[in-house]
């Protein structure tokens, strides 16, 4: 089995998990009725998607 010759120092560790870091989810602003959205996807709010109605939000 192989087995490292040296300590891998901190700041090599740290280079390699430049990467690992989380990112917030990108979030945009309805063309219709202004709510928070994933862009690409159909309004949870009005059931707009491109300017057009896609689907009948019910009301509760």
């Amino acid at each position: 089995m192989a087995v490292p010759k040296r300590k891998t120092s901190k700041s090599k560790r740290n280079k390699r998990r430049a990467h690992d870091a989380l990112v917030p989810p990108t979030v945009v602003l309805c063309p219709q009725c202004g709510e928070p959205k994933l862009p690409h996807r159909v309004c949870a709010h009005c059931g707009s998607y491109r300017g057009r109605k896609v689907l009948e939000i019910g009301a509760d």
